[in-house]
């Protein structure tokens, strides 16, 4: 009696058991189910997608459009796109056959086409397929050694010659450089660590630098860990850069700056996704008594539709090599997001040159340490040879329909009394700050004026007008330094 009774007790402890454990586990039995549901498809998806790759059922490749008479193929020079091969001999025979034939375009197929430097020629279209990645080779002994560019005097890291670019252009016109999102791809992180440790003997060289050049066209093609500077054209005419993605690392990758217009007139830089480790855009014109004599200024120049990240300096800068001058600048719905600084203006005694009639226009900062900052204490100088006594002039600088959340500083215009900063406006200007100090709008030797109500409050170097143009209130100084804070 005693065992049937445990038996019949053990049966029903096992009956309300078995229900408890499948409740207490259906969660995570639920969870590993469907955990093996998807890994079983994404098997599935894989298998199927290499099996079309194998029988070449796939997707076709978007076709490559004929946009010259003249149409050539990289690989029918010999090229091999395996990324080991070096093929800097075929784009060198396939650019010199476009130079003899007038002008033509070059198709690079899918595939990594290892080259060292090469050299551009005129009434070119260089075009990147889709999958098409040219990588540059991070041996430094392959790339050619040129004069330093004229209005800096020396290289921009050592005296004396410079690396070149990847893809370099000299005295060129209608160069067209496009694509459906092919890469060009510097493989830069070689670089970046030599120069850490002192061990490169001249300037780094740019991804791209066209010099001299007019009537370039650079657009839908994507550029990415860049030695130096990223796109580089110098004293050039009639350019427009559209719909390219630059990329390098947010940090370790020294002075990878986007695209930087140097001495250049009548550019256009728009629709962009630049996130890179140095300033999105810096617009440039020579650096002091070389960017003096040289005398080439940087001109109408408009940069719009611009989203941009930079954890090392901004996402619009101007300078600080701005001794040529820098004037009619439009920047225009620019978005800058998780970054040290928004919009920069940098100069020093001993550029001289000017920034003047500049405007800022729909700007949008999210998360973003400083928002605007003018500075005129920027003092990297080339040599001894240049004149503390050549003050920049900075004057004529608006800003309007500024907005933004996360921003620690919203503005810092920071001048001097060598060089004050002249007729500044602020307009419809509202941004969220994480910042509880009493000085977040910071100012010094500064006039200009304020038009309307904005948020944070301006500082009190600035006349204040309504929104119909009438005069509220004249500053008492614009010489007050209104700053707590180093941005």
């Amino acid at each position: 009696m005693t065992d049937s009774f445990r038996f019949q007790h053990r049966k029903l402890e096992y009956k309300r058991l078995v229900p408890s454990f499948l409740s207490s586990h259906r969660t995570l039995l639920t969870l590993l189910w469907t955990i093996g549901f998807i890994l079983m498809v994404a098997w599935q998806r894989t298998a199927v997608d290499r099996l079309l790759m194998y029988r070449g059922w796939g997707p076709p490749p978007r076709p490559i459009p004929k946009l010259r008479p003249l149409v050539l193929n990289l690989s029918d020079f010999g090229a091999v796109g395996d990324g080991v091969t070096l093929n800097t001999k075929s784009f060198e025979r396939a650019i010199s056959e476009i130079r003899k034939r007038g002008g033509g375009q070059l198709n690079v197929e899918p595939g990594y086409w290892l080259t060292a430097p090469f050299n551009l020629t005129s009434h070119m279209t260089l075009f990147l397929a889709e999958n098409a990645v040219i990588l540059g080779i991070d041996d430094e002994s392959y790339w050619p050694l040129l004069p330093p560019l004229p209005s800096y005097g020396y290289g921009r890291e050592r005296r004396g010659p410079r690396y070149g670019s990847l893809i370099h252009g000299q005295n060129l016109k209608d160069v067209v450089i496009t694509g459906h999102n092919g890469t060009i791809d510097g493989q830069g992180q070689s670089w970046w660590e030599k120069y850490r440790k002192k061990l490169l003997n001249h300037t780094r060289g740019p991804l791209l630098q066209l010099m001299w050049s007019k009537d370039i066209h650079i657009s839908d093609v994507t550029f990415r860990d860049s030695p130096f500077w990223t796109l580089h054209p110098y004293d050039c005419q009639n350019v427009i850069i559209r719909n390219v993605t630059i990329l390098a690392p947010l940090s370790d990758a020294p002075n990878t700056d986007g695209i930087d217009p140097d001495s250049c007139e009548n550019m256009v830089i728009e629709d962009c996704y630049i996130s890179v480790g140095d300033d999105g855009v810096a617009i440039k014109s020579g650096w002091d008594q070389y960017g003096i004599a040289y005398s080439r200024p940087s001109s109408n120049i408009t940069i719009r539709n611009l989203i941009v990240r930079s954890m090392i300096s901004a996402g619009v800068s101007i300078g600080s090599e701005m001794s040529g001058g820098v004037s009619n600048i439009v920047v225009e719905n620019l978005l800058v997001w998780n970054s040290k600084r928004g919009i920069r203006i940098k100069t020093s005694p001993g550029r001289g040159g000017h920034i003047r009639h500049v405007s800022y226009r729909n700007l949008t900062l999210e998360n973003v340490r400083v928002g605007i900052v003018i500075k005129t204490d920027y003092n990297e100088h080339p040599d001894e040879g240049y004149d503390p006594k050549a003050l920049p002039v900075i004057e004529d600088i608006s800003f309007t329909g500024i907005r933004g959340q996360g921003v620690r500083i919203p503005a810092r215009i920071y001048g001097s009394p060598e060089i004050p900063i002249q007729n500044i406006t602020f307009q419809d200007m509202s941004v969220g700050i994480t910042y509880k100090k009493k000085h977040i709008f910071q100012c010094s030797f500064v006039q200009g004026r304020v038009i309307g109500r904005i948020f944070p409050a301006p500082c009190e170097n600035l006349d204040l007008y309504d929104d119909g143009g009438k005069l509220l209130r004249r500053a008492t100084t614009q010489n007050t330094k209104d700053l707590d804070y180093d941005g």
